[in-house]
């Protein structure tokens, strides 16, 4: 798993859907205390008699993926007043929920229940696998990937794009008497999303880029000229402006997606520990007399994070 696919599996950790929220709010009746849940905190709304905290917020803002755990949300943000109106909706719901006996069902209760047990699976995860999620285990694991990286290659190209090859012939020849490239660009070439910029595409590795482009320059040293050779949108022509080698993310810029892959690899060695330890029997189509206790889940594949690197396709730039 490499730090870019990890880069969404906090979500996938810890889901918590709307009707969970809902069932949260039902059940907590710590309405109308004055006292903050946790230091610092600051009550932001008031539903009939239950306060709302600004931590209520924040915690249903990360459940949604809108903000990271350990960021900030300002309370004076459009974010915040987004969420905080959601989390009022949320509460009046379950409020009027009750009102109507809802929830006093058998099902009401199953889901009541089974809400709990996620919040107290998603609190283990928080006091035992986060706990041991230390800067020196980022560092060391950056370090690693580092190590282990092999550096990418980008490359610095301009495009002279032509419907015919004809045509895209006739710009070597002009190009051999001397032209610019980028005036020849903005003249002849038919792609007009770079045509403006004198053909320039940017930095981009080759990995990224078409595999017909990718061909064509992959031994071509900076000031060559390449081509014609033909594409999807027509005969292209391109000039290496430049080679350089890509430059690796900071640990600051890793440390997100390092920290989700050390979280993923603590919740399944957790999850592999505790289903070790459990008498576990699934029962399948209603038949358990071949049933034996379940091994270790089959977690997902992991493998150390790959070496960091920049986007897959980065917008093309000048520098």
């Amino acid at each position: 798993m490499s730090l870019i696919q990890t880069r969404n599996l906090g979500r996938a950790l810890f889901p918590v859907a709307l009707a969970v929220v809902l069932t949260v709010a039902a059940c907590d009746r710590g309405g109308g205390s004055d006292r903050p849940p946790e230091p610092g905190d600051r009550a932001v709304a008031e539903v009939q008699d239950e306060t709302i905290w600004a931590s209520d917020v924040k915690r249903e803002a990360v459940a949604q993926g809108l903000v990271g755990e350990g960021e900030p949300l300002d309370v004076t943000s459009d974010l915040f007043r987004r969420v905080l109106d959601e989390v009022i909706d949320q509460k009046l719901l379950a409020r009027e929920a009750e009102r109507r006996g809802l929830d006093n069902s058998a099902l009401a209760q199953r889901r009541l229940a089974a809400t709990r047990e996620r919040i107290l699976g998603d609190m283990l995860v928080e006091t035992v696998v986060n706990g041991e999620i230390t800067d020196r285990k980022v560092s060391e694991l950056y370090q690693e990937q580092l190590r282990l990286a092999e550096t990418s290659e980008e490359i610095r190209t301009r495009l002279i794009l032509s419907r015919t090859r004809e045509e895209a012939e006739a710009v070597i020849g002009i190009l051999a008497q001397g032209a610019a490239f980028e005036a020849v660009a903005a003249q002849s070439s038919v792609d007009d999303a770079t045509r403006y910029s004198g053909g320039d595409l940017g930095y981009r590795t080759l990995d990224v880029m078409p595999e017909a482009y990718a061909n064509a320059l992959r031994d071509k040293p900076a000031g060559s000229t390449v081509g014609p050779f033909q594409t999807e949108g027509g005969w292209a022509v391109l000039r290496v402006e430049d080679r350089r080698k890509e430059t690796p993310p900071t640990l600051e810029q890793a440390r997100p997606q390092i920290v989700r892959y050390l979280t993923y690899e603590g919740v399944r060695a957790l999850l592999e520990q505790l289903r070790g330890k459990a008498e576990v029997e699934v029962l399948l189509n209603g038949d358990s007399t071949s049933q034996e206790p379940a091994s270790a889940p089959a977690a997902p594949a992991a493998t150390a994070p790959a070496a960091p690197a920049t986007p897959a396709a980065p917008p093309a730039k000048t520098s």
